[in-house]
């Protein structure tokens, strides 16, 4: 049988396309293990044909969704163990095509630190962890291979009243979560992990490792919320600590549909932002099963932390919303390091050792995010209760609202790339988890959530419609594999960055014109 002549120009062309990148991936190898010298990478250099090399190809991908067999896999898998072989790798990949992808703790929501569509290695900064907490001055070094769970695990072993305002996962990566912002309970009190980054240790497109005077301004503003992967590879944070009591307070209060929860999310939406600084309530919706038989309804979780005693906590409700009825027996007092087990999901009294586990087990997922500038109707509410009872989001679906106000309205939209400021009353992420396995699954439950975010686009923010890097979503714009218009790029840019955008690319028109460090969302040069 013969083939159709594309056909056998598309064989022709793939079968080149192999040849050229394990030709390539051998000079990139050869290159390597020639410029190493004697600092031994090879014994942190995995290809396919080792061993090991799904063991950690897989030890942080933390979305099933990309590790299936037709999902692109590295060339090779680099865990360099300090900054002159980062140096050596950046070089050689250069010198021989290869795209790099950076990754701290593979939580990229896309997958984008560890998958790509064109041959690539990955640099993954498992074995850069180091951090150094020094209590006197108050701030800590941390490196980018860092977890946020080993993190605050060290300022807690040094102090039981210093914190950072940093996220509520303890296996994410301090590299990615700290260069797209970074938040957690205390944001109101305290605003973004990256509002406190004081200097960082980075290594550009030309080797060069620079710390924040020799990097400039600049380039230490951009890393700072643009997105570290656009401007090299950041090895180190330094962080200013923030005082935390010693006692601080949580409680969760759930209710349904039939204890008023829409009424309850309904005021909620007119007081979230204007709580006292030290007062953080969230609130996660889900749909669940109802007391009625065979009925679904959906429950609120107003789940919450203050930073005080409950004595205090009690009277404040009292005034600011009383319609939660809130009373001493939900609340719990603890200390600020035993809060981030309680919002990460841990029982009463587990160790603090748990903070150290870096495997995560979920299923599939996709995830997309929304601003609120103004509260939202009990009828759009109602809406949203009806998508999630759809059979899409039967094994886990919701929305998570992070209130905003407090310090992140006193910070400027313009003070590091991270723009969500002044004027939202808060955050919305969309979350649809799915442990079915093919590519069927996948659709009607990526469909599914494409769907909800379609109908709440009266109620969000418009013009743009903006959305948080830090839940990278594809669908709302991407690059060109080649060359990306600042046209196309800003059509994805605007959303997440605002009017920050230009200045970005002003910054990676200067530090990287090459267009070097790149992916499906990277910021790109004039040139491109």
């Amino acid at each position: 049988m013969k083939l159709p002549v594309s056909l056998f120009v598309f064989a022709l062309l793939y079968s080149f396309l192999l040849a050229t990148s394990a030709h390539t991936h051998e000079n990139f190898l050869q290159c390597l293990t020639l410029h190493s010298g004697n600092d031994s990478i090879s014994k942190v250099i995995y290809t396919p044909s080792n061993s090991s090399y799904s063991s950690v190809l897989e030890s942080s991908i933390r979305n099933p969704r990309f590790s299936t067999p037709s999902t692109p896999k590295p060339l090779v898998i680099i865990t360099p163990l300090g900054v002159s072989q980062i140096q050596e790798i950046l070089s050689c990949a250069q010198k021989h095509g290869m795209q790099v992808r950076v990754r701290s703790g593979g939580h990229d929501y896309e997958g984008l630190s560890y998958v790509s569509p064109v041959p690539f290695v990955i640099l993954d900064m498992i074995n850069l962890r180091n951090i150094s907490v020094d209590v006197e001055n108050s701030f800590a070094w941390v490196q980018s291979g860092a977890t946020l769970g080993e993190l605050y695990y060290e300022i807690a072993e040094q102090s039981k009243t210093l914190g950072f305002p940093a996220g509520l996962c303890p296996t994410i990566g301090v590299g990615g979560h700290f260069s797209g912002g970074g938040y957690g309970t205390i944001l109101r009190k305290y605003g973004l992990a990256a509002d406190h980054v004081i200097d960082a240790h980075l290594i550009d497109v030309k080797g060069r490792f620079l710390d924040r005077k020799s990097m400039g301004e600049d380039l230490f503003w951009a890393i700072r919320g643009g997105g570290g992967a656009s401007f090299g590879v950041i090895v180190a944070w330094k962080i200013k600590l923030v005082p935390v009591p010693s006692t601080v307070t949580v409680f969760t209060v759930n209710k349904n549909l039939e204890q008023n929860a829409t009424k309850l999310l309904h005021r909620w939406q007119y007081v979230a932002d204007k709580f006292d600084k030290d007062l953080f309530i969230r609130v996660l919706l889900t749909g669940v099963n109802s007391s009625q038989e065979g009925k679904k309804t959906v429950q609120a979780a107003f789940n919450s932390l203050y930073l005080g005693g409950k004595d205090k906590l009690l009277p404040l409700m009292q005034e600011s919303f009383p319609e939660l009825g809130l009373v001493s027996e939900d609340c719990k007092e603890m200390s600020w390091i035993q809060s981030i087990l309680y919002f990460a999901g841990f029982p009463t009294g587990q160790s603090l050792d748990v903070l150290l586990n870096r495997t995560l087990t979920v299923p599939s997922y996709k995830a997309k995010s929304d601003y609120v500038k103004n509260p939202i109707p009990e009828s759009g509410l109602e809406g949203i209760w009806q998508r999630l009872y759809e059979k899409e989001a039967a094994e886990l679906a919701g929305l998570i609202l992070t209130p905003y106000g407090g310090k992140m309205s006193e910070i400027s939209e313009s003070a590091i790339p991270f723009p969500h400021r002044a004027g939202n009353i808060y955050k919305i992420q969309y979350l649809v988890y799915w442990s079915e396995e093919g590519t069927a699954a996948t659709e009607s439950h990526v469909s599914w959530i494409r769907r909800l975010y379609a109908y709440m686009a009266p109620y969000v923010s418009k013009s743009p419609r903006e959305a948080y890097i830090n839940y990278r979503d594809l669908d709302i714009g991407t690059n060109n594999e080649g060359n990306t218009s600042y046209r196309q790029a800003s059509i994805w840019g605007t959303k997440y960055f605002k009017n920050n955008f230009k200045r970005l690319v002003h910054v990676k028109t200067v530090f990287d014109p090459t267009n070097f460090f790149r992916n499906e969302q990277s910021i790109p040069p004039l040139s491109h």
